[in-house]
């Protein structure tokens, strides 16, 4: 049996935290925390709280020296320089998304590591999430047909939404933050592994306050040669957030809703849940598991399902000339 892989987490935000929290629950067999990194003192607290058997490492650098593979949780700015130190040290790395800040930087990170042959990938769990397998399942079934036409649509009551407003000071700036990055990112992933490469028809994003985020966008877009309609806005629900992925075709649609729940629409139009349906918070350790299970496989440059660099690089170039198009 393989040793379990090593696991370095820089950046114990949210999302260094979920992954933690997911990597103490996999088997021993499998997943090994190796240490956490986070330059605030206040994040280093909350850690030893949380897991106080988890070693504190004292820089990026000894967290990239004590792992297997380094997940990324820092903010995007930061992303590249970390990515590139655990490549450079034979290591593999588990990036969040965006890559970086700067689309160039982007393009040549990614190309560099194609050409070296790096074990890289990126946090779109989607690429482990039970409903988005349903959804395949069904349309394998043929509960769609020939797709005729999908529709995104994201709503939020605030941005940030409540449990990020510890991160407000990127993650409402137009550099990093704003939800085109943070929340579509996800269901423009989710449609290129469904329907095929992307392409940007015409796009208009709104910024209500300079040097905030985006308040609102809208886009056309093709995947494959399928039409795509896209819609966000800020202040347009009473919920912290809502979205819905839909695909329709001649035998019928489909729909992702609220991130988990995989619905088939029925004859009389009303939409049904899959009978194994949960709400996000109670699929997310689910679908952070199978990511695990896929970092693993990367790491020992196994077959996996996870997010590639290139795809996550096609992602960001259509989220930035979205927020590009004012």
């Amino acid at each position: 049996m393989a040793a379990p892989v090593a696991l370095g987490i820089v950046g114990f935000g949210i999302m260094g935290e979920r992954l933690l929290r997911a990597a103490l629950a996999a088997p021993p067999s499998a997943i090994r925390l190796a240490g956490v990194w986070d330059p605030s003192p206040a994040a280093i607290q909350r850690l030893r709280g949380i897991a106080p058997q988890v070693p504190i490492l004292t820089s990026a650098d000894a967290a990239i020296a004590a792992s297997d593979c380094l997940y990324i949780a820092s903010p995007p700015a930061f992303h590249l320089d970390h990515a590139r130190g655990a490549f450079a040290a034979g290591k593999a790395a588990f990036l969040e998304k965006p890559l970086a800040v700067s689309r160039d930087e982007a393009r040549a990170f990614v190309a560099e590591a194609e050409r070296s042959g790096a074990r890289g990938a990126v946090n779109f769990p989607m690429a482990s999430s039970p409903a988005v397998a349903q959804l395949t399942a069904w349309r394998t079934q043929g509960a769609v047909g020939a797709p005729r036409s999908l529709s995104i649509t994201v709503a939020f009551a605030t941005w940030p939404r409540g449990w990020q407003r510890d991160a407000a000071s990127w993650l409402d700036r137009p550099e990093q933050g704003g939800f085109t990055r943070e929340v579509i990112s996800h269901f423009l992933f989710l449609t290129r592994r469904q329907c095929g490469p992307i392409a940007l028809e015409e796009a208009r994003a709104t910024f209500a306050a300079p040097g905030l985020s985006e308040t609102a966008i809208a886009a056309r877009l093709t995947a494959g040669d399928l039409p795509v309609s896209l819609s966000g806005g800020v202040g347009t629900t009473l919920q912290d957030d809502h979205n819905a992925w839909v695909l329709e075709g001649p035998a019928g649609a489909i729909r992702l809703r609220d991130w988990s729940f995989a619905e088939r629409r029925q004859p009389d139009g009303i939409w049904a849940a899959a009978p194994d349906a949960l709400p996000n918070e109670k699929m997310r350790p689910m679908v952070l598991q199978g990511q695990l299970d896929g970092v693993a496989r990367m790491t020992r440059g196994e077959a996996h399902p996870l997010a590639t660099l290139r795809e996550a690089l096609e992602v960001q170039e259509i989220v930035e000339a979205i927020l590009a198009a004012r």
